[in-house]
């Protein structure tokens, strides 16, 4: 973790002396939401959603974290019940400090501070340039967005393409971009008749980004 690993010898090595490593299975929940945060989840590999509950009780996915993200950590910091649910998808490892060893740390090391709270900012900022994208646009346009999104942070270089490396279902595909499964699976087929993607499975491989960010409006 390039954030822990900046941290003074002794306290790194109070944290790794503290820390657990947990391995957990497609399915199974980190931590859920309205809960009181216990520590900090650190991904050591694999892909965890975090998603939150509609005042429908339908689910929709915020973000998907990878490997070197810290799950919770601004309830953790706020002394806040967790606002979101983080579910693994695929087979993950997550380190886990508590929370009395955690907050010690941070509160005798006023760079560390310094570099969460930047951490915290920099998140928020990059929530509201994912609102930013969605607000106002058709659902058509919402999914183009979400699959450039998910192309940029998971893509893998093709010859002439990109696959997103994300098992996603497509009912995830729809809580991502707030519709029905059904429109997805109809955006999808309609985007790879046109020539935007390809589809391998559940995974979804970006054949043309520039006629699909024109789809999603991002050059208007």
């Amino acid at each position: 973790m390039s954030l822990l690993a900046e941290l003074e010898d002794s306290d790194l090595s109070t944290l790794s002396s503290r820390k657990s490593r947990i391995t957990y299975k497609k399915g199974q929940v980190v931590h859920h939401e309205n809960t009181p945060p216990m520590g900090l989840f650190c991904i050591h590999s694999g892909k965890v959603k975090v998603s939150s509950t509609r005042p429908d009780n339908t689910e929709r996915i915020l973000h998907i974290a990878k490997e070197d993200e810290f799950l919770g950590y601004t309830s953790l910091i706020s002394d806040d019940d967790y606002t979101t649910t983080a579910t693994v998808m695929e087979e993950a490892t997550i380190c886990f400090i508590p929370k009395e060893d955690f907050l010690a740390v941070l509160g005798r090391n006023p760079v560390f501070m310094d570099r969460m709270i930047k951490l915290v900012c920099k998140d928020l900022g990059i929530a509201e340039l994912k609102l930013s994208h969605f607000v106002g646009k058709s659902v058509k346009e919402r999914l183009a967005t979400a699959l450039l999104m998910l192309k940029e942070t998971y893509g893998l270089d093709g010859q002439d393409s990109q696959q997103i490396d994300i098992n996603l279902s497509r009912k995830d595909m729809a809580s991502i971009v707030g519709t029905s499964t059904e429109t997805v699976i109809r955006l999808l087929s309609e985007f790879k008749s046109s020539g935007l993607i390809d589809i391998e499975g559940r995974k979804v491989r970006v054949s043309d980004a520039p006629n699909l960010a024109k789809v999603a409006h991002f050059y208007s």
